[in-house]
């Protein structure tokens, strides 16, 4: 699993993170999609690294800008981990 975190400018509100996250799921294939407007981010989880370039492009198209693209191999918190 893969952790990508996505710094965005321009989100004000919970609408705003309902369209990044509809924006991220119809662009790539996803585990799980996050955003938030209070910390200007969105973290994806997904099975595979992510087309940065698919991912500007989808949430540009909304009228957000991406500031920067962050990956990290992902590994799920267990009760024991």
């Amino acid at each position: 699993m893969v952790k990508t975190t996505l710094q965005i400018d321009g989100m004000m509100c919970g609408m705003c993170e309902s369209h990044i996250n509809d924006a991220v799921r119809n662009a790539c294939k996803v585990k799980k999609v996050t955003s938030s407007h209070k910390k200007g981010t969105c973290e994806i989880l997904s099975d595979d690294p992510l087309d940065e370039g698919a991912l500007r492009s989808a949430i540009g198209d909304t009228g957000y800008l991406v500031l920067g693209v962050t990956s990290e191999p992902y590994r799920k918190k267990g009760l024991f981990g």
